[in-house]
C-alpha cells in the first residue's frame, strides 16, 4: 500500500510540475466559477450561493505564496446581473488545523482565517485581478492525503441575487500569474458556468482512490442542457443522468478495478441546437461510504485515457 501511495504521489508531481495553475484549469475548459448573491433564485443554477476552493502547497515548497481573484466584484463584462447590480461577494481565506480535516470543513468556516475582503458592483476590480498574500505555506493545514499544506478560500454571496462569475490562480507573484511547481487546486462542490458553444465540452476530473468502489453523481439545473458522460481508463462515454430547470439528478456507477488509483473525466456535452446562453450548473460525487470526492484542477495521474479491454499476453520461451 505505501509502494502505491508513493507511486500516486508521484505521478501527482509528474502531472503537476510546471503546469499553470488557474482555477478553472485549461483542462477543464470552464470559463468561469460562479457564486450568486444570497437573495438570488436557485433556477439561476447556485444552490447555496457559497463555493469552497482548496489549495494545496507541496511540503518542500518554502516561499511566500498569493491566491488572486480576476473579477471579484458584480457588474461589467463578465458577471450575470439580474436588474440592477446589487450583490455583494466576500472571499475568505483559512489555513491551520481544521481547515480541511474538520468533517464540516467542506461546508463551512473551520480553520484559521487569514484574509478577506467584500466586493460590490463598484468597477474598481471590474475585468482585473484582486491579490490576497503574502502567505506563508506553514500557515496551512498539513494534509498528506491532499500532498502539502492546504489552505482555502471561501466565496459567498452575502446580498443580492446577481451571479458573481470570477477565476483564481495560485501564484508565487503578487502582480502576476506564476505558477507554484507541483501546487494544485480542488473542491469538493462545484459550481460552474458552460461555455455557450455547444462545441466546447467542459471536463471535471475526480479522483478514484483503491477504496471507492462505487460513486454517486448529482447535478442540479443542468436544465436538460445537453448530456453529461464519464469517460475513463475503462470506460467509454457513460452516460449520466442529467437535471433539468432548477431540480437535481442522480445516478450511481460501479468503479472498475482498472479505474481505481486515477481519474475520471466527467464531460459536459451540450446540445447541438436552442443551447442556453448563461447556463450555470452545480456538481458533486460521493463514494459508496457518502463522503464527498475532491475535482482536481489538474487531473492526478493525468487526463485519463481509454485502452479498451485489451489483454497483454506474455509468451514464455521453450
Amino acid at each position: 500500500m505505501k509502494i502505491l501511495n508513493l507511486l500516486i504521489l508521484f505521478l501527482f508531481i509528474a502531472f503537476t510540475k510546471a503546469i499553470a495553475q488557474p482555477v478553472p484549469a485549461a483542462e477543464e475548459n470552464i470559463p468561469f466559477l460562479v457564486t450568486f448573491g444570497n437573495k438570488a433564485k436557485t433556477s439561476y443554477g447556485d444552490d447555496d450561493f457559497r463555493q469552497i476552493f482548496y489549495f494545496s502547497i507541496p511540503k518542500d515548497f518554502r516561499k511566500p505564496f498569493y491566491i488572486r481573484i480576476f473579477d471579484p466584484n458584480i457588474g461589467g463584462e463578465h458577471d450575470e446581473i439580474i436588474g440592477d447590480p446589487n450583490t455583494k461577494t466576500k472571499y475568505s481565506v483559512y489555513g491551520g488545523k481544521g481547515c480541511i480535516s474538520n468533517r464540516t470543513s467542506r461546508n463551512g468556516a473551520h480553520g484559521n482565517l487569514l484574509a478577506s475582503k467584500t466586493f460590490d458592483s463598484k468597477s474598481s476590480y471590474d475585468d482585473k485581478w484582486y491579490t490576497f498574500g503574502p502567505f506563508n505555506p506553514s500557515q496551512g493545514e498539513d494534509a498528506p492525503k491532499y500532498y502539502g499544506n492546504v489552505f482555502k478560500i471561501i466565496a459567498q454571496g452575502t446580498e443580492g441575487n446577481d451571479g458573481n462569475l470570477y477565476r483564481y490562480y495560485l501564484s508565487t507573484s503578487p502582480t502576476k500569474n506564476t505558477p507554484i511547481d507541483g501546487g494544485n487546486a480542488f473542491t469538493f462542490f462545484y459550481t460552474f458556468r458552460l461555455h455557450a458553444d455547444a462545441n466546447q465540452v467542459s471536463h471535471i476530473y475526480p479522483y478514484v482512490d483503491n477504496e471507492v468502489i462505487s460513486i454517486k453523481q448529482t447535478n442540479f439545473d443542468w436544465d436538460s442542457d445537453g448530456s453529461i458522460k464519464l469517460y475513463s481508463v475503462a470506460t467509454m462515454a457513460k452516460s449520466l443522468s442529467v437535471s433539468g430547470d432548477d431540480t437535481s439528478a442522480s445516478s450511481e456507477y460501479f468503479v472498475k478495478k482498472s479505474e481505481k488509483g486515477t481519474s475520471l473525466d466527467i464531460q459536459f456535452q451540450k446540445r447541438k441546437t436552442n443551447t442556453l446562453d448563461n447556463n450555470n450548473v452545480v456538481f458533486y460525487i460521493r463514494n459508496n461510504y457518502g463522503e464527498a470526492m475532491a475535482f482536481y484542477t489538474v487531473p492526478i495521474g493525468g487526463v485519463p485515457k481509454f485502452k479498451g479491454n485489451t489483454k497483454v499476453t506474455v509468451q514464455r520461451r521453450r
